[in-house]
């Protein structure tokens, strides 16, 4: 590949595609893929952006062949209509609209940032116990711990553990947005297009109120369960949202208790528990009382420190991911109205 060539896959998501830059300068490709190279009067990014046009996208799973697992091929995909303006126009069009990528991959890079931070810190006290090289270790479940760190059972501590539910007849498409287990992916993640909602007036548990920890609950493949974790809030993914049954909310009764549970619930130990609990039923999963028995750091001095520490970065975390959503919104709403001509680029 070379910069400015457009990859779409062959086979199944069809009508999505992606940039290659100068990142991605000699990688080479499958052949799973498709690659469009755009001759010269055509700008490449223009063309990207044209291709992603809800317009396009829809045009190329309509005329991709294949019930189960659409698929394209290279007739396919050079038959699809393409508007070409000037060079300056789509130069100026794909600025425009790369500006709001732009800003979406700083803000992503800042969270990478932020969390390689929160997990450096986290790793130096609570696994190499820089902290407390000088005190007394003992020995325990989780392997030699400080004495100034004594393990206490999650079910022995103040909490709120629930799951949510759906509506009889399942999911509904408008609403109050119901976050599943596919979102549960990590800090700053969520993927829009999944989004599930139940109705306004149905009543439900496990409401989001933020700074919760979300686990991942059940799903896969028989014998093989891997959890995941997040925590949403500041009105990321959304401002008023509810778990539906494929996820545990998980609250310790304080915010950074909550942070620190985070990155203490990814350690070596809490995950080994994890996999043998949840691979053991027939639909892989974990339980509440599998939660509950599961030991943890008490909230001590030093984990409290930690939490004050994170929060702040978390909180940037969210923020920034909260804009990225409202920039890619704005970026998808006025995308197709550049391409048409209805604003004035100049």
């Amino acid at each position: 590949m070379r910069d400015g060539d457009i990859i779409f896959s062959r086979v199944g998501s069809v009508d999505r595609c992606s940039y290659a830059d100068e990142e991605n300068e000699g990688w080479l490709f499958s052949g799973r893929c498709l690659r469009v190279r755009p001759y010269k009067e055509i700008y490449p990014l223009y063309l990207y952006y044209y291709l992603c046009r809800p317009a396009i996208r829809q045009h190329i799973r309509n005329i991709a062949v294949g019930a189960t697992m659409p698929s394209i091929n290279t007739k396919l995909l050079s038959d699809v209509p393409i508007k070409i303006p000037p060079f300056a126009i789509q130069h100026r069009i794909a600025d425009i609209l790369s500006s709001f990528d732009d800003k979406i991959d700083v803000n992503k890079k800042i969270n990478s940032n932020l969390e390689e931070q929160a997990k450096a810190l986290f790793k130096s006290w609570f696994i190499d116990f820089e902290p407390f090289k000088d005190g007394d270790f003992v020995n325990s479940e989780v392997g030699m711990i400080p004495e100034k760190l004594p393990l206490v059972r999650i079910g022995e501590l103040p909490h709120i553990i629930e799951t949510g539910k759906r509506p009889k007849g399942g999911a509904s498409t408008f609403g109050i947005p119901s976050i599943g287990a596919e979102n549960i992916k990590g800090l700053g993640y969520y993927d829009y297009t999944k989004t599930k909602y139940i109705p306004k007036n149905f009543t439900s548990k496990g409401k989001i109120n933020g700074y919760e920890l979300l686990i991942y609950k059940d799903g896969g493949r028989p014998g093989y369960f891997i959890p995941n974790f997040t925590l949403f809030g500041e009105g990321f993914p959304f401002k008023d949202m509810y778990i539906n049954e494929h996820v545990f909310k998980l609250d310790l009764m304080d915010k950074g208790y909550n942070a620190f549970a985070f990155f203490y619930m990814k350690t070596i130990p809490i995950m080994k528990a994890l996999n043998s609990l949840g691979s053991k039923a027939a639909i892989p999963g974990i339980n509440t009382k599998d939660v509950e028995c599961l030991p943890i750091f008490a909230n001590v001095d030093k984990v409290k420190e930690f939490g004050e520490c994170i929060l702040p970065l978390i909180k940037t975390i969210l923020t920034n991911s909260k804009e990225n959503q409202r920039l890619a919104s704005i970026r998808d709403a006025i995308l197709p109205k550049l391409m048409a001509g209805q604003i004035d680029v100049e």
